[in-house]
C-alpha cells in the first residue's frame, strides 16, 4: 500500500513468515492471506506485496505460464509486487536453518544465478512507475572464516564480482524498460558485513574498486560511471532489529551512509528482544528461565552483550549465551529474535521498538527510503504466550506502523493509490 504523509512510502509485510518453498505453496499462502488483509487494510486501494521466493520457487515461476498467471491474479485483485526477499535460498521453516541461511553465500555461482532470476521476475512484475528492491544476505557468515584471512579476501573479491554482474543486468533492464531495480545488502550480527562501519568499508575497499573495474571493462564505460552504477543499484537493507542488536544509533548510521554515498534501498521493520541484566542472582535465574523458550532450534538468535563500560561481546546464538547469564558482568543483552513490533514490554523483557519509532521519524524528515517491509518471521517459534491469530497479528503490526507514521489521522484515510 502507498502511504501519503509529507513523503510517499510503500508499506508491506514480508511473506517469509509463511512456510513453503515451492511456488504452489507460496501462491496458496498469498491467496489465503493477501485478499483478507487487503479487505481489512486497503479495501479500495492497491495493496503491495513483499514477496519471498526460495530458489525452487524462482525456477518454477519462470516456467510455462506461471508468471503470467500470477500477474493476472495481481491485476484482478488490485495488488502489486515492489520488493522481494532474496536472503534465504532454501528451506526457511519447520527445519533447522541456523547458519545455513547464509548458504550459498555471495561467492557462489548458485547465489548469483538465483538472484538474477529474482531480478528477472521483479522486472516483469514491477509497475512502471515504481522502483524495485531485492534484499539479500550480507555476503556471508563471519564465523565460517575466523582465522582464515586469505580465504576471506578471495570470498570478498568473488562476491564483489558477482554483485557487479547483477548490477550489469539491472542497468540493462533500466535502459530497456525504464525500471529502476536495486539489490540491498542486509547487515546483521555475525554477517560478513554487520554494522555501518563494515558496510562503508566493504563498499569503499572492495565493491566499488573491484565491481567498478569489472563494469567499466564489460560495459565499455569509465570507472567513474561504473562506480555510479554500483551506488545506484547496490544499496542497504536496513533491518531495524539487526542494527538495534548492534547498539547502533539510527541517526548516526544514516549519516555514515549518506557521507559515503550509500543509499538505503529498503527498511525492514522488526524488533529485537532486549534484556536488562539484574544484579540479584535469584532474579537472574528467573530471567534465564524466561529466556529458555526463545532459545529455539530453527533460527540463529545472535546475542550482543553490553558491559557497564560499554564494551560489546558477541555470542553466536542464545543457547550459547544462556550458561553465562548468572555469572556475567553484562548489563544488557540484545537478542536477534524478531518479536512482534507492537509489543514493547514482555514480562521481564523489552523490545527495541523505540529504534523503529526513531527510524520512522527519520524517514519522515529525510526521505532516505520509500520501501518499508514488516518482517516478523518468527510467529511459528514464538513462546506460546506471544502467539496470536496470525491474520490478526499481521493486521496489528500494520496498524502499529501506520499509527506511528500517521499520528493525526485515521490510518485508512491516508492510504492512497
Amino acid at each position: 500500500m502507498k502511504i501519503e504523509t509529507n513523503h510517499n512510502f510503500h508499506l508491506t509485510y514480508c511473506t517469509n513468515i509463511h512456510p513453503g518453498e515451492e511456488w504452489s505453496k507460496v501462491f496458496a499462502n498469498l491467496k489465503q492471506y493477501i485478499p483478507a488483509l487487503k479487505a481489512r487494510l486497503a479495501p479500495e486501494k492497491p495493496y503491495g506485496i513483499g514477496l519471498r521466493l526460495a530458489d525452487v520457487a524462482t525456477r518454477e515461476l519462470l516456467q510455462g505460464n506461471a508468471l503470467a498467471e500470477f500477474q493476472s491474479w495481481l491485476t484482478e485483485l488490485d495488488l502489486y509486487v515492489f520488493t522481494l526477499n532474496g536472503f534465504p535460498f532454501g528451506g526457511f521453516h519447520r527445519q533447522v536453518v541456523k547458519d545455513q541461511v547464509y548458504a550459498p553465500d555471495w561467492s557462489k555461482q548458485e547465489r548469483l544465478e538465483y538472484t538474477l532470476r529474482l531480478v528477472n521476475i521483479l522486472a516483469q512484475l514491477l509497475p512502471a512507475d515504481m522502483e524495485g528492491s531485492i534484499s539479500t544476505l550480507p555476503l556471508s557468515y563471519k564465523p565460517w572464516f575466523e582465522g582464515n584471512q586469505l580465504f576471506l579476501t578471495s570470498l570478498t573479491s568473488s562476491a564483489s564480482l558477482n554483485l557487479a554482474q547483477v548490477v550489469a543486468q539491472m542497468a540493462r533492464i533500466r535502459t530497456e524498460t525504464g525500471k529502476l531495480l536495486h539489490i540491498d545488502l542486509e547487515p546483521e550480527p555475525d554477517g560478513l558485513i554487520e554494522n555501518a562501519a563494515e558496510v562503508v568499508d566493504y563498499f569503499q575497499r572492495h565493491l566499488l574498486p573491484i565491481g567498478g573495474e569489472y563494469l567499466a571493462k564489460h560495459l565499455g564505460i569509465s570507472l567513474e560511471a561504473a562506480e555510479a552504477l554500483i551506488l545506484e543499484h547496490v544499496r542497504v537493507c536496513y533491518d531495524t532489529c539487526h542494527f538495534a542488536v548492534e547498539y547502533e544509533n539510527p541517526v548516526s548510521v544514516f549519516k555514515q551512509f549518506q557521507a559515503a554515498g550509500i543509499q538505503v534501498g529498503k527498511i525492514q521493520i522488526s524488533a529485537a528482544l532486549q534484556v536488562n541484566i539484574p544484579n540479584d542472582i535469584e532474579q537472574r535465574s528467573l530471567v534465564k528461565k524466561r529466556l529458555l523458550p526463545f532459545a529455539e532450534s530453527t533460527y540463529l538468535h545472535q546475542v550482543i552483550a553490553r558491559e557497564s563500560t560499554g564494551r560489546l561481546r558477541h555470542y553466536t546464538d542464545l543457547e550459547k549465551a544462556l550458561p553465562d547469564l548468572e555469572n556475567t558482568t553484562d548489563r544488557e543483552w540484545r537478542i536477534h529474535f524478531h518479536v512482534p513490533i507492537f509489543i514493547h514490554d514482555y514480562h521481564l523483557f523489552q523490545s527495541t521498538q523505540d529504534d523503529i519509532s526513531t527510524v520512522l521519524d527519520l524517514l519522515q524528515m529525510n526521505h532516505a527510503c520509500s520501501h518499508l517491509e514488516i518482517e516478523t518471521y518468527t510467529w511459528e517459534v514464538l513462546p506460546t504466550e506471544m502467539k496470536l491469530d496470525l491474520l490478526a497479528s499481521i493486521q496489528r503490526e500494520y496498524e502499529w506502523v501506520l499509527s506511528k507514521m500517521l499520528v493525526n489521522s485515521s490510518p485508512l484515510d491516508l492510504i492512497s493509490c
